[in-house]
């Protein structure tokens, strides 16, 4: 994984994120060109449950909790910086299985399925770089589901 030490901190936080660990100088400022940031109060819901899937979110500050749906909200993960969330919408419109909730303020960054869509159009290289590190994520969450604590040995 490349590091840049001349990269503006805005980059640097991005490139610090597995999605975009192999983007080079270029390729970041391209994806940092396309976040939209937003702020979340405590308690404010930022997905909920059987909305349609249109972003990604990444944890830039704050803490988030991911819930399942039913009377008790089932607390599934709590996530913090670095960290991101709602990966499935870069791929597909499905309804979302889960509610999140900031659990602290939060700031974070919003990739929009539109965006990388026609980012995969304009830059196809950059895209399918994400897309592969997307694709590598998802598949050790599936060993981790499957294998439990014998996840490494498949991974």
């Amino acid at each position: 994984m490349p590091q840049f030490r001349s990269l503006p901190k805005q980059l640097s936080r991005l490139q610090a994120l597995s999605l975009f660990a192999t983007l080079n100088a270029r390729e970041l400022r391209l994806v940092d060109g396309l976040l939209h940031e937003r702020d979340y109060l405590v308690g404010e819901v930022i997905i909920d449950t059987e909305e349609e899937g249109q972003a990604i979110y990444i944890v830039f500050s704050g803490k988030v909790i991911i819930s399942k749906p039913g009377a008790a909200h089932e607390m599934i993960a709590e996530l913090g910086p670095g960290t991101f969330f709602g990966e499935m919408a870069l791929l597909d419109n499905a309804k979302r299985s889960g509610q999140v909730r900031a659990l602290e303020p939060c700031h974070l960054g919003v990739l929009f399925r539109t965006d990388f869509l026609n980012l995969l159009e304009t830059d196809a290289r950059t895209a399918s770089k994400v897309a592969m590190q997307l694709a590598r994520h998802l598949a050790r969450r599936l060993c981790k589901a499957t294998f439990g604590d014998a996840a490494d040995e498949h991974l």
